[in-house]
């Protein structure tokens, strides 16, 4: 389509996107923090949707469900894995097929759904609740288990599909060839995190209280007309967009790494420092196509060894919403005269530790960074990425050590055989170690979704953020295998599992220990080759 003489002349255009009128994209009329901020109250609203389900899951599979504490956290961890796995596959059909704005209509669409029968399954469980006071069966029936599970997964793709592209797609707003709005594109990912966690702790106050003392079917119900509404804001938007430029299928990148191995086969000799293809004859426009391929496959390739020791030391992140919760069961929760708070409401405080280390991260951390490294970054990605590892091994030594002394209070005051009563231990001794998961997310987790969207290629960049989104995914499915294991191999013969559904008998302080080793171990592999990576982006190169 040809511009508009008016167009060219009054606004600068940005190269590699167009505007929703299919145009050359201007930077006046499109994109900026105009248009991110509406992508950032999208995202909001998606993460009060999800948060509002995650967040308290395991106490609706070991109450309403009956489910053991151990099967219930293999539950959660599963499907925890799988809705943070299934983005490499909504982002591939991204950026193969769709592009990032039709795949979020449709996931959203997917989302509601799945929300949406959620909440009638739990209608027919508290349904099922007034028959069991009648005499009938003490669970829910065959079928209302599936349909519950089912809505789950559903769920579960339609984020698969929404989280990696809303990102991307909200990072696509900046113009990476300006260097004013690259370093914007940086914030933005620092100020993504903090809106959403905004999102988050309005969820876990709001709805889990509703879960908590109202009903589950409201409680579920709360985050489909949440889910609802983001997509009304997405659409009332769209002509603010900027929208990356071409057809997904004609710029498919996987048909360019093809093109690679095509090369090998004719046996081409690939010069990759020089960009070049010696094969008797002159460089060509192909030539140079096949070797820009090579560089692209390299690049993705480098990040393996990264995107593995991420997700090792990514493990401890699966106990927040699972044993964590089930450990607030058990203690004193009276955090005021007369007002108990549900144990998953202290999900809230990782939200708004986020939500005041941001800030701190933005005015305070990175000026200093700057002035003593003298790059306009401050720290590199990775270093931001190791600083959270750090972090998080030193989270479970904590974690560890409180629980070591509700256990030994619980053993004094002779509770040991009384998993129901409560063990005279303030909650507030959990509080620190959700305050340090809060700065590990600002460190960790959008130091990895900032390093994965920029280290590859610009045509893979919904598929380099669900590489973030997967190592927090599968590190859900290890600490699963993790729990299972370690479940049956201490319980046997007999003996008290490590995750023993009376915690006051399970020993959840071995598992934390646990993981601190692993992480510390991942640590140091993640350090070693961090220190031989060479980042893709010349501006980034240490």
């Amino acid at each position: 389509m040809a511009i508009p003489e008016e167009v060219a002349l009054l606004e600068d255009l940005v190269s590699d996107s167009v505007d929703y009128r299919g145009i050359p994209a201007g930077k006046s009329s499109t994109g900026g923090w105009r248009s991110a901020w509406f992508i950032i109250g999208v995202e909001v609203g998606e993460r009060f949707a999800y948060v509002g389900i995650a967040c308290n899951l395991i106490t609706y599979l070991t109450g309403p469900l009956g489910q053991s504490t151990a099967t219930a956290a293999v539950n959660v961890n599963t499907w925890s894995g799988t809705a943070s796995t299934l983005p490499v596959l909504g982002a591939f059909v991204a950026d193969a097929y769709l592009g990032r704005y039709r795949t979020i209509l449709g996931a959203s669409f997917i989302y509601i759904l799945g929300l949406g029968l959620l909440t009638f399954s739990a209608s027919l469980t508290i349904m099922g609740s007034s028959e069991q006071r009648n005499g009938d069966s003490a669970k829910p029936s065959f079928l209302v288990n599936v349909l519950f599970f089912f809505s789950l997964y559903l769920v579960a793709v339609g984020q698969g599909g929404h989280k990696p592209c809303v990102q991307a797609f909200g990072a696509d707003q900046f113009d990476s060839q300006d260097p004013k709005e690259r370093i914007a594109r940086g914030s933005f990912f620092n100020w993504w995190f903090f809106s959403l966690s905004a999102g988050i702790a309005l969820s876990i106050i709001v709805v889990v209280y509703v879960q908590s003392n109202v009903n589950w079917a409201l409680g579920f119900g709360i985050p489909c007309l949440s889910m609802v509404m983001a997509l009304a804001i997405f659409l009332l938007c769209r002509k603010t967009y900027r929208y990356p430029k071409g057809n997904p299928q004609e710029r498919n990148p996987f048909a360019r790494i093809r093109r690679v191995f095509v090369a090998a086969f004719k046996n081409r000799r690939l010069d990759l420092d020089q960009g070049q293809v010696e094969d008797g004859q002159s460089q060509t426009c192909e030539s140079r196509l096949v070797g820009r391929d090579v560089e692209d496959a390299k690049a993705l390739a480098r990040l393996i060894p990264i995107w593995i020791t991420t997700m090792v030391s990514m493990v401890p992140y699966a106990q927040y919403t699972t044993f964590f919760t089930k450990q607030g069961v058990t203690v004193d929760r009276k955090i005021l005269p007369g007002l108990e708070i549900p144990p998953a409401s202290l999900l809230s405080v990782i939200a708004i530790s986020v939500l005041v280390s941001v800030p701190i991260y933005e005015r305070v951390f990175l000026p200093i960074a700057r002035l003593i490294t003298k790059r306009p970054f401050g720290i590199t990605m990775l270093q931001r990425i190791g600083a959270g590892m750090v972090l998080s091994s030193l989270n479970m030594v904590l974690a560890a050590l409180v629980e070591a002394k509700r256990l030994r209070i619980a053993e004094e005051h002779g509770l040991i055989d009384k998993p129901d009563a409560t063990v005279p231990i303030s909650i507030w001794w959990f509080v620190p170690q959700y305050l340090f998961l809060g700065i590990i997310d600002v460190f960790s987790l959008v130091g990895a979704q900032e390093f994965f969207y920029d280290q590859v290629p610009t045509e893979l960049r919904s598929i380099g953020l669900a590489f973030s989104l997967s190592a927090m995914g599968l590190s859900n499915f290890l600490s699963g295998l993790l729990i299972t294991v370690i479940d049956w191999y201490t319980g046997r013969d007999g003996g008290d599992s490590w995750f023993n559904t009376n915690l006051n008998r399970a020993h959840v302080d071995y598992f934390y220990w646990l993981l601190a080793g692993f992480t510390a171990v991942a640590f140091l592999v993640f350090l070693f080759i961090s220190k031989k990576y060479v980042y893709r982006r010349v501006d980034q190169v240490v």
